[in-house]
């Protein structure tokens, strides 16, 4: 790596910590359930008029039915919302009623976190769906996650206990007192920056120079006109001007980060100058993107009454992170090694003298696309400044084994933490069995019935990528979507269904994913893949709560120190990745060997 890739990596791990540790103070004064005096007086109002009781607490499984109400509701909300598109207000385009599949694929994406776009959003989506629909579910989905980890932390600090808190309280408080103030701070930072926030219709601007293209010819009733071969004709237009599409990005681009949401307001996502026009915005977006996530897990430490818990937690986190950006930056950096006997931009007919630009935005360059390839993906988040699709095999194999690993290298909000958790308490059991000891964490002994509950939220999505990315390519749907032949095509299904799967959102975007046969397919394993992890975590945290805290002896595994952050980083590699070597092989790694095959 270069030196500027050193500093800039530096100067952001150096920021989050100072940034996450006190926002991590507040944080576990949410996940406790004693919030101070005047926070309760605020929020009587609301639970009176919702009917809720703030006192009454909730077993594991009335808060994950509360849980799936909720979340089944926005879905509904949602996708309702976009099919009656069209008739309703603050739409100055006149946007039609989006179709009934991709209606569907984007409810269940804002719903479970994923953010997964098979549209472009300045083209498809009126101001009102992008701000009630898209943006609100932003913030219920990102609190949602949350909830969990908060139920979680709970599990391990109760004493035998058949609650868990109440998930309403917890969704009030995380969308109130967490979300919005932060939400509202970075919009107004973003907005004086240069990020667009306004109702104004698209408006058209006069271009230095004219610009010639082509589109298909149509009749009178608005027919393509098709030439003896049946091929669409196409006319030759030239015109002065440039359409700029506007509306309120600001205020969806603050929660769209800080909740790991990932959904752009245009197509481009945080490549377009009016999501992320300078370099201090988009370094703004990746901290705010790992804020919380980070954050959490000083929470996580000082709820269980030992810091030490999760800066051990923290630590394997940012291990894997950094691993991630010593891969991904030398391989974009050195370019592709197929254009050095062509002669193109060559420096001692090696590599490429600016390594490899293709699908970066020059604004930014290799260094700052490339770790922000890999914040959006080791955080669950899915916004991106470059395109996926033309990373390098193995510097596009970085995000995707992100997100193979059940995305706990920071993770989504709440996601990554649990997530990580469960891994940790995969790794206790195992070093117990190595050992001869009952496992332990946290002062909770981790028996069967824990462990068959760990399975099922470990090996939930990667069945779902597997499985899936089998159908899509042993079908004829799905082969119909896939532009590139080979192991290139291969990836693109296989990260596809990974960044479904796994609630990232982001894609390789060589596929063209938005028909029936992948919306409702990547909107089934989206769905899965969100609730199929959060009923067993939550289930896991009902467990726990229930079981007396063990006081702390000699014979006791350390779980805070090097030893335990290694142990749970290989945990999360060998059982988190190992499930996807071969799809891996087929992909990424076949094309990247096939680089040094002669063109």
């Amino acid at each position: 790596m270069t030196a500027a890739a050193w500093a800039l990596l530096g100067s952001f791990l150096v920021l989050l910590v100072l940034m996450a540790w006190p926002l991590g103070r507040w944080v576990a004064v949410l996940a406790t359930g004693t919030p101070p005096a005047w926070m309760q007086k605020a929020e009587s109002g609301l639970y009176r008029l919702a009917g809720v009781d703030p006192q009454q607490g909730m077993g594991w499984s009335r808060y994950a039915l509360c849980l799936m109400v909720f979340n089944g509701t926005g879905l509904l909300f949602v996708y309702t919302v976009q099919r009656l598109q069209g008739l309703l207000p603050l739409n100055p385009q006149a946007m039609p009623a989006v179709s009934a599949d991709s209606s569907f694929n984007t409810a269940i994406s804002f719903v479970s976190n994923t953010n997964w776009q098979g549209y472009g959003g300045e083209a498809t989506m009126s101001y009102l769906t992008q701000m009630v629909a898209l943006a609100g579910q932003n913030f219920f989905s990102a609190a949602t996650g949350i909830a969990v980890a908060f139920a979680l932390i709970r599990g391990f600090t109760a004493r035998s206990s058949a609650v868990l808190g109440n998930f309403w309280v917890d969704i009030t408080r995380i969308t109130v007192w967490l979300l919005l103030p932060l939400s509202l701070v970075l919009a107004l930072f973003l907005a004086g920056s240069g990020v667009v926030q306004n109702f104004n219709a698209y408006t058209d601007v006069a271009t230095l120079e004219s610009t010639s293209y082509q589109q298909p010819a149509v009749d009178g009733q608005g027919a393509p006109l098709l030439d003896a071969q049946g091929q669409p004709i196409l006319q030759a237009l030239t015109t002065p001007t440039q359409t700029l599409a506007m509306g309120p990005v600001a205020s969806q681009e603050a929660i769209k980060m800080l909740g790991t949401n990932g959904g752009g307001f245009f197509n481009a996502n945080s490549a377009h100058p009016f999501e992320n026009p300078t370099a201090w915005t988009n370094l703004a977006q990746m901290l705010a993107i790992f804020l919380i996530p980070a954050a959490l897990c000083f929470a996580f430490g000082r709820s269980v009454g030992d810091q030490r818990q999760g800066l051990a937690v923290l630590a394997a986190m940012t291990v894997l992170f950094v691993a991630a950006v010593l891969a991904i930056l030398p391989a974009e950096q050195a370019g592709n090694p197929l254009f050095a006997p062509l002669g193109v931009d060559q420096v001692a007919s090696v590599a490429q003298a600016g390594g490899n630009m293709e699908g970066k935005e020059t604004r930014f360059g290799i260094t700052a696309s490339g770790l922000f390839a890999v914040v959006t993906t080791a955080a669950s988040c899915g916004a991106v400044v470059a395109m996926h699709d033309s990373l390098t095999p193995l510097g596009g194999m970085v995000p995707m084994v992100l997100m193979q690993l059940g995305e706990v290298v920071f993770g989504g909000v709440g996601s990554g933490l649990y997530g990580m958790l469960v891994f940790a308490i995969l790794a206790v059991f195992i070093a117990g069995l190595m050992i001869g000891r009952t496992p332990e964490y946290l002062g909770k002994k981790i028996e069967a019935h824990e462990m068959k509950l760990a399975s099922l939220a470990i090996l939930a999505t990667p069945l779902l990528v597997l499985l899936g990315t089998a159908i899509a390519v042993s079908t004829t749907s799905g082969t119909a979507g896939m532009v590139q032949a080979g192991p290139h095509g291969f990836s693109e299904v296989l990260y596809a269904l990974s960044s479904a799967a796994n609630n990232n959102g982001s894609a390789f975007a060589g596929l063209s994913a938005n028909t029936p046969f992948y919306n409702v397919l990547l909107g089934v394993a989206m769905w899965l893949g969100r609730f199929a992890v959060i009923v067993p975590v939550l289930a896991i945290a009902g467990a726990l709560a229930r079981k007396k805290r063990l006081p702390v002896t000699a014979g006791t595994m350390p779980t805070h120190g090097p030893l335990f952050v290694v142990l749970l980083i290989g945990t999360v590699l060998l059982v988190g990745l190992l499930n996807y070597v071969p799809a891996l092989a087929l992909g990424p790694v076949v094309e990247h060997l096939m680089l040094g095959v002669a063109p």
